[in-house]
């Protein structure tokens, strides 16, 4: 066991990866040496310019030419930087990576990985703190990842390479380096499409996913001195979502809080209060509630802590729901 920031187990993992399959490239902007956050440090120095090398600024031809890429044989990661880059690429997306199992007829298969860091949390410039999980997770052909530990990055993101199907890779940039934790030295992975429980409770659900997992443990400890047990729930891949846990979970403890930082409208939050609804409606005792980002653009630095979704805010939202 080593203890790995984020970042240093997503690089592991792609090392681990680049080690065992000679038919995978990595590239994007800046990624040779390293990218913005440093997640591909040392891999091109290690693996060589052919297989670990820098872009153009272009990323709807970043995501063709790995679909190319795809469609001939290799496993190509690439990355987008920020996630408001991913929409000069989104037509290549959800046109071509997407679609092209489907309009192959299976055919050629599209093992693309498209990662990039989301999210708010930094202080960071307009297009770079966003969270565009639930424009990804609706299009057909694409599987949703996003972590909240370094252990569970290093698991999934093996999980992701490997799989046959277009993966769209969110990494929660806010804690790239914000915990350190065990995570194993050799090669595993984490089933796509499967929750995780973090804490087993029996008086309210809450379920969340990337760097929310941390501010729902904050609000959690809160709750504990009230008396109030919860019952927490890391989503870890949006689509295919885990209805399973859900089910299970709400109809345990009666009642579910979701706790998303994108824009509350048309989002994540709303299919798991529609999965709620679906599959525990006998059991629930209180309405599910969405804590969501405010319908609004993220604001720049000196706005951000008024939009982002603090302890204090679940916490208040737990409550009410216990006592409605």
């Amino acid at each position: 066991m080593s203890v790995m920031t984020m970042v240093k187990a997503i690089n592991n993992a792609l090392d681990i990866k680049l080690n065992e399959d000679q038919n995978m490239v990595i590239y994007g902007e800046d990624v040779g040496m390293g990218g913005v956050f440093r997640v591909t440090e040392g891999l091109q120095r290690k693996y060589g310019a052919d297989r670990v090398f820098d872009s153009p600024l272009a990323e709807s031809g970043i995501v063709g030419t790995a679909l190319g890429m795809a469609v001939s044989g290799l496993r190509p990661i690439v990355e987008l930087q920020f996630e408001g880059f991913t929409f000069p690429a989104f037509n290549q997306i959800l046109s071509n990576v997407a679609r092209i199992q489907n309009r192959s007829r299976g055919k050629y298969g599209a093992p693309v990985v498209i990662r990039f860091p989301y999210g708010g949390g930094v202080n960071a410039l307009e297009h770079h703190s966003d969270s565009p999980e639930a424009l990804f997770a609706h299009i057909p052909g694409l599987k949703v990842v996003i972590p909240s530990t370094p252990h569970d990055a290093k698991g999934l993101m093996i999980a992701a390479i490997e799989s046959n199907d277009p993966i769209i890779f969110m990494e929660p940039k806010r804690i790239y380096r914000a915990m350190k934790q065990e995570v194993p030295e050799g090669k595993y992975t984490l089933p796509l499409g499967k929750a995780r429980v973090v804490q087993e409770g029996t008086d309210i659900t809450v379920v969340a996913f990337g760097a929310m997992i941390r501010e729902c443990q904050t609000a959690i400890a809160l709750a504990q001195q009230a008396g109030i047990s919860v019952e927490l729930i890391d989503l870890r891949s949006i689509y295919p979502i885990d209805r399973e846990a859900i089910r299970t979970s709400v109809r345990k403890t009666g009642r579910m809080i979701v706790v998303a930082e994108a824009h509350e409208s048309f989002s994540v939050g709303s299919e798991l209060i529609a999965i709620a609804n679906e599959e525990a409606f006998l059991y629930l005792e209180a309405p599910p509630r969405r804590i969501g980002g405010f319908d609004t653009i993220v604001p720049l630095a000196q706005g951000e802590p008024y939009y982002l979704i603090s302890p204090e805010r679940i916490f208040y939202e737990i409550g009410k729901t216990i006592h409605f």
